[in-house]
């Protein structure tokens, strides 16, 4: 039980992905973080959403935990709109697929992660208001305890109370259908595959236990109230199928729209927001999951450096500059793919037509780069094509074995890799922030979307895998990177 408390460097407000990576990232620097939960145990009801794509993957990668993922979920093709998906096998990463995992699953694995770190969660916990000043924010929970903490992350999902509480405009598109979700039981056997009628796309399968069935079914009219019951979900299915099929016993129902809306800010003060919290929109593309760990491998490092006093408060403001843009185009990505899936003969027509642009080379590498993350680049300026963008996962030759790139970011500190000579690149002044690497690579140096690159003779990582610095014959700019991202000169 939490008590009051002065001295609490940072509280993060919901222990979904976003938030449970946050947490992470912030004990792995050593900054003294709490969760804070609604719901009383880490045990999702439900399957909810359904994976993540190949930059997720590779950010588990960053801190080493991607196997327990890997081990527990499927890998697919890369879908983008209704039936059809994308071949990303030859994409330059450890991992070319989507990884279809339940988010039960996914969260039940980032739960245990959390717990091995020794972060504490206080869970059947609501926050019901806060107030911030310039030292701290107060957070004031369901049973009038407070608890003052240094930073608040709000990642306390769509219906964000921190966002409402900071009064963070919430501006986009309202919702043009909704669907209900369910797991049920059934009594009577189900079609296979996905359907499309007058209304839009409808689809029961059968889920890992062999007993439970996921449904989805579109409705006839748009439907923004949120609570569905057994009975609208038989009703739409026999308005859809001539049969509700049965359907009993469920876990959950649910209901979804194609509301798209993004925070005007991320950040108000000493109050920032993350995940579903900054964005909503269609699950059409499976983006959700993947923009929130972003968002926080994105936050959590710049956060820490500031708590710790290396960093001056303005390197939180990058957060807004980097996430926002990129999510804004992810975002209009959902809406495309959600008109794709719209019903009537002209939506089926132009999902034709973009199912053939996606077979050509070009489309599909600009799709795949898009959809998977893996082309995110944010504007660091100009410079080697490597500049803002994530540094891929090369094996390293060091001291003589082969050693993965993503293996010297499991603990969120920036690395400095020297392709030159050794001892030619001096971390300097910094040499006890970074992480300072004499490596040989051998092979070319080939990056999603933009194909093959030259090779630099040295590149500074930050801790959320992106590139801040790139050599290219010299050291120049190197000192004035080190202090932007790892703070200015240590005295």
């Amino acid at each position: 039980m939490i008590e009051e408390v002065d001295g609490v460097d940072v509280v993060v407000v919901g222990a979904g992905p976003t938030g449970m990576m946050l947490a992470a990232d912030l004990s792995l620097t050593g900054v003294d973080v709490v969760l804070v939960e609604r719901r009383s145990t880490s045990d999702l009801v439900g399957s909810r959403a359904g994976g993540f794509h190949s930059r997720t993957l590779e950010i588990f990668d960053q801190r080493g935990i991607v196997d327990r993922f890997l081990r527990e979920g499927k890998t697919h093709p890369v879908p983008y709109a209704g039936m059809a998906s994308l071949d990303i096998s030859d994409f330059p990463t450890r991992h070319p697929y989507t990884l279809g995992l339940w988010q039960n699953h996914i969260e039940r694995i980032l739960a245990t992660w959390i717990e091995e770190l020794n972060i504490p969660v206080e869970r059947g916990r609501e926050v019901t208001g806060m107030a911030q000043d310039d030292s701290g924010v107060e957070v004031t929970l369901d049973d009038g305890q407070t608890l003052r903490a240094k930073y608040l992350i709000g990642a306390d999902g769509g219906r964000s109370l921190i966002r409402r509480v900071a009064g963070i405009q919430f501006a986009g598109w309202e919702a043009s259908m909704s669907a209900l979700i369910a797991e049920v039981e059934v009594t009577e056997p189900t079609p296979v595959g996905i359907k499309y009628d007058d209304r839009g796309l409808h689809g029961l399968s059968l889920m890992e236990d062999g007993r439970t069935t996921r449904v989805v079914t579109t409705e006839r009219e748009l439907d923004n109230s949120n609570e569905p019951t057994l009975d609208d979900l038989r009703a739409n299915l026999s308005e859809v199928y001539g049969t509700d099929f049965g359907v009993h016993n469920a876990t959950w129902v649910s209901r979804f729209t194609d509301t798209t809306r993004q925070a005007a800010e991320y950040r108000l003060g000493r109050v920032f927001l993350a995940g579903d919290a900054a964005h909503i929109h269609s699950p059409a593309g499976g983006q959700g999951i993947g923009l929130g760990i972003q968002d926080a491998v994105n936050l959590g490092w710049k956060l820490a450096q500031v708590v710790k006093g290396d960093s001056p408060d303005r390197l939180l403001d990058t957060y807004y500059a980097e996430r926002h843009p990129a999510t804004a185009r992810a975002l209009q990505y959902t809406m495309a793919a959600s008109a794709l899936q719209r019903p009537g003969p002209r939506i089926s027509a132009l999902r034709d037509q973009v199912d053939w642009l996606a077979s050509l080379p070009d489309v599909r590498i600009h799709l795949a780069g898009l959809i998977t993350g893996l082309d995110v680049h944010y504007d660091l300026g100009t410079g080697h094509p490597l500049l803002g963008r994530r540094m891929p996962d090369l094996d390293l030759i060091v001291g003589g074995s082969h050693v993965p790139v993503y293996s010297f970011l499991r603990d969120v500190r920036p690395v400095l890799i020297n392709f030159a000579a050794a001892g030619s690149i001096d971390a300097g002044c910094w040499a006890e922030r970074v992480h300072l690497v004499d490596a040989e690579y051998r092979g070319a140096w080939v990056l999603p979307v933009l194909g093959q690159v030259s090779a630099p003779t040295g590149v500074l990582i930050r801790p959320d895998g992106h590139v801040g610095w790139v050599g290219e014959g010299t050291t120049s700019g190197l000192v004035d990177a080190l202090g932007l991202w790892c703070g200015p000169q240590p005295t």
